[in-house]
């Protein structure tokens, strides 16, 4: 049975400056929330908000996971307000089916393949050096995409295999005396591009290991509507995540109901 958590934390102790300095800490943390150990299930996060009063992690576990260890060391033990939420994941499972509408968010690791990067990483060249001293076999790399455009893309063309459309946005009508003549119907007729918009960009960089190489994660953090196209598709996705670097707070998908007015939340 999956579980959803939001975890609530002080961003004015130092045990939480260091877990959000570095994804690979934090990513640890959460990890020791499980019972079992070795963790071999998987399991998706993803910093919801950070500001110098309150930071957010929403957890996606598919075991009931015990969040006491976060909240003694970096959260407010005893406060009003400070206890972990953790809900049962599948009612919302339940209700996805074809041709439903949800509010999305995801923040995700948009990248590419390519055979060599233009200017490779610290951990990329390292490895380019590794492949050509041992003549091991060349295999491709993962390169940002660093434009909204080719964030955006990214998404739109991986939304079918993952079980969902974005549909249009809804034009807002022209104003008066901006309507569009008769004979030029489509003259200034407003444009309405897929409803989805990035709301946060970002670039990740930290080491796992003083001695290790530096990691740089270029992130975006999508909104907008989607409608469900597979269902199954849309559960693995939620499940499973989507894109790399799941690891490091990326990939995890959350589904919020559409209302008229005020903004969802997500889960």
């Amino acid at each position: 049975m999956p579980y959803l958590s939001k975890i609530a934390l002080n961003p004015r102790r130092r045990t939480t400056v260091s877990l959000l300095s570095s994804p690979h800490r934090l990513h640890a943390a959460v990890l020791a929330g499980l019972a079992v150990q070795p963790v071999t299930e998987r399991v998706l996060w993803r910093l919801e908000n950070n500001t110098p009063y309150r930071a957010e992690v929403l957890v996606l576990t598919e075991s009931r996971p015990s969040w006491a260890h976060l909240i003694d060391d970096a959260g407010w033990p005893g406060a009003d307000g400070a206890a972990p939420l953790i809900a049962d994941y599948t009612p919302l499972l339940e209700r996805i089916v074809r041709g439903r509408e949800f509010g999305f968010r995801l923040t995700a690791n948009p990248v590419q393949s390519v055979p060599r990067p233009i200017r490779p990483s610290e951990e990329q060249a390292a490895r380019l050096k590794e492949e050509a001293d041992h003549g091991n076999r060349h295999r491709g790399f993962r390169v940002a995409h660093r434009t909204v455009e080719q964030q955006l893309t990214w998404l739109l063309r991986r939304s079918e295999r993952h079980g969902f459309t974005i549909p249009d946005a809804t034009a807002t009508p022209p104003g008066p005396g901006l309507q569009a003549d008769d004979d030029e119907p489509e003259a200034l007729a407003p444009s309405a591009g897929p409803a989805v918009a990035i709301v946060s960009r970002d670039i990740l960089r930290f080491t796992k290991h003083k001695a290790g190489p530096r990691i740089t994660l270029s992130t975006a953090t999508f909104e907008g509507r989607l409608r469900v196209t597979d269902p199954d598709a849309l559960r693995s996705a939620l499940l499973g995540g989507i894109g790399p670097a799941k690891g490091y707070g990326q990939g995890l998908l959350t589904l919020a109901p559409l209302r008229t007015a005020g903004k969802a939340d997500h889960g």
